[in-house]
């Protein structure tokens, strides 16, 4: 692992002309996806195999921390769903205590995350993600828990989009956020944010880089065992960014859980083999054949792994309700 410096200047965030003209061409791209959407990669499905995960020798108490909520179109979750009903969206953080860490997975939001984060995003970005209010903020969403914000040892973002990592400001600076080093090179490095990242709530802060160097875990090519026990897998999720994972729990009421961030939003979209429309997946989606592949490997995933989406509503609302 090593140490680096989150700073950057307020100048750094896409210019407002490229993301515009990006997000023309993702609407004009949207309506043929709609009606003929992106098929399933058969060859692919057929070559997948699952590598067992190592035993667990420790488990995990897993909390969700819901935070904002929003609705999308669902035919833009899934292309080719012709529906006319809005799909509810959550916005959450995943408190997880281990014997020997309590750590956070995607510091979601701060509070007041409208007026301090998403005016750093270019036009027109912030009309098209900004959550419902109230907004609960992670100090307040941790303090329902009795925990305090000094009580984290560490976190770890799925991704660093804007809406996974703006409850850092509400965390103290000394906190360190642990991340593949692709992920951090391709969100900070460059004079401009890429679309939907948002580079203040990670100024001043400590990277512990790393790379996934483990085994590969069910379907995922790669992996890292993060307390050396089982217990907290991080698996290969690249596609939706560079170095987007998941988070394999094994927690404490037996079940195999994995976080998947934002590799989809939806289960909708694992159940269809279905990939984001272009508009907004041509936005937010860095590479996505890399992303398309992620889904036929949660669509692959052997039984008995529940699969919670950072936004996925009815997940997060069904694992909270075992908190």
């Amino acid at each position: 692992m090593s140490d680096t410096n989150g700073s950057t200047s307020h100048d750094e965030r896409t210019p407002t002309l490229s993301t515009v003209l990006r997000c023309c061409s993702a609407v004009a791209a949207t309506p043929a996806r709609l009606l003929r959407p992106r098929r399933a990669d058969q060859a692919l499905l057929a070559g997948l195999t699952s590598a067992d995960p190592p035993p667990a020798s420790n488990a995990v108490k897993l909390t969700v921390l819901a935070q904002a909520s929003m609705k999308v179109p669902k035919t833009i979750v899934a292309e080719g769903v012709r529906s006319l009903r809005e799909l509810p969206l959550t916005m959450a953080a995943f408190l997880i205590e281990h014997p020997k860490a309590r750590f956070l997975v995607d510091p979601a939001l701060c509070s007041g995350v409208h007026d301090r984060v998403i005016p750093e995003l270019p036009f027109p970005i912030p009309f098209l993600v900004s959550p419902d209010k109230p907004v609960l903020g992670l100090a307040d969403a941790l303090a329902a828990r009795d925990v305090d914000g000094a009580d984290i040892d560490f976190v770890i973002p799925t991704h660093l989009h804007w809406d996974h990592i703006s409850g850092l400001l509400e965390l103290p600076v000394t906190v360190p956020i642990r991340l593949p080093a692709a992920e951090h090179d391709w969100a900070l490095s460059g004079p401009h944010a890429p679309i939907g990242v948002a580079r203040g709530p990670l100024r001043e802060r400590t990277f512990e880089l790393f790379d996934l160097d483990g085994p590969p875990v069910l379907t995922f090519p790669r992996s890292k065992d993060l307390f050396g026990d089982g217990s907290v897998l991080l698996v290969d999720l690249a596609g939706h960014t560079p170095g987007s994972i998941g988070v394999l729990l094994a927690v404490d009421d037996g079940t195999r859980v994995l976080l998947a961030g934002d590799s989809v939003w939806s289960r909708l979209q694992i159940d269809l083999i279905r990939e984001k429309a272009p508009m907004p997946g041509l936005l937010f989606d860095n590479d996505r054949d890399a992303a398309f592949a992620t889904i036929h490997r949660l669509h692959a995933l052997p039984a008995g792994i529940e699969v919670i989406a950072g936004h996925d509503l009815d997940a997060v609302t069904a694992r909270a309700a075992r908190n």
